[in-house]
């Protein structure tokens, strides 16, 4: 058998200085960033990055052209708590400030108008623990935080969670005023119509929760500002046509902790026996 050899161990804190310096650093940069609502560039190296995050590494995985490479543009996550990854990511520590994010961190730091901002950066990297425990904060804080402008600033991805979650404390009218605010802000920032920005969440919606008068005022201002689809509303309509307890099983009809009773809600606790004369 050969002999293993002797290992020799440096000392941490030099090394870790050494790499921290390369954090932001154009020098021998091979990969930049554009990133938050500011656009702020970043400079990073793709080995580093892929070699020690899945995210990074399915993020670059495809080799660069000849020439300059276009900037990777992360628009929905901010720039300090995008640093911070960086800094753990090359050092294995990191300066935590109050809005820089890492899963010890949130657990003392987190309130109303940091979680949106959490959870986008989880959602973002596939911090599955942190998503958990963001959304379980907005689920006892729904309505503080369907007011902050993090909120607005959701991506569709990190909205829907919160969207196909049971334990909102919001009432389902007050939610679609929330999504109806959300996609006209993505629709001023990205130049898209509203109903093009909120198609990948509004399915979420659970119309059917909504007394006639309010689905009726819905659909009126459907008409005016398009957000949710023709056919979504009309499932909505049949639920209350046709008094269909089968739906409660769904979730389409099934109520969030949030939900304000109504009178036709009686009927989402029945078993489906056809129509109720």
């Amino acid at each position: 058998m050969e002999t293993p050899g002797l290992v020799v161990y440096g000392e941490a804190a030099p090394f870790s200085t050494a790499l921290r310096s390369l954090v932001n650093n154009p020098l021998y940069s091979d990969v930049r960033f554009v990133v938050g609502q500011e656009r702020q560039e970043v400079f990073a190296h793709r080995c580093l990055l892929a070699c020690r995050c899945n995210f990074f590494q399915r993020l670059l995985s495809s080799e660069p052209g000849p020439g300059v490479p276009s900037p990777v543009v992360l628009s929905t996550v901010p720039a300090e708590a995008f640093l911070a990854v960086l800094e753990f990511l090359y050092t294995n520590s990191a300066k935590l400030q109050r809005h820089s994010l890492c899963l010890e961190f949130v657990g003392k730091a987190l309130d109303v108008e940091l979680v949106c901002e959490a959870l986008q950066v989880a959602v973002t990297f596939g911090l599955e623990q942190l998503q958990e425990r963001c959304v379980a904060f907005i689920e006892a804080h729904s309505q503080e935080t369907l007011r902050t402008r993090g909120f607005l600033e959701l991506s569709a991805p990190a909205l829907l969670p919160l969207l196909r979650s049971d334990k909102l404390c919001v009432d389902e009218a007050e939610l679609v005023l929330a999504a109806r605010s959300w996609a006209r802000v993505g629709a001023a920032v990205l130049e898209r119509p509203v109903a093009e920005v909120a198609a990948p969440v509004v399915g979420e919606l659970r119309l059917a929760l909504l007394a006639p008068a309010e689905l009726s005022a819905l659909e009126e201002q459907n008409r005016r500002e398009p957000l949710i689809p023709v056919e979504q509303i009309v499932e909505a309509w049949k639920c209350h046509a046709l008094r269909r307890g089968d739906a409660a099983r769904g979730t389409p009809c099934r109520r969030r902790r949030g939900t304000l009773p109504r009178e036709h809600h009686r009927f989402l606790d029945l078993p489906f026996k056809g129509p109720v004369p």
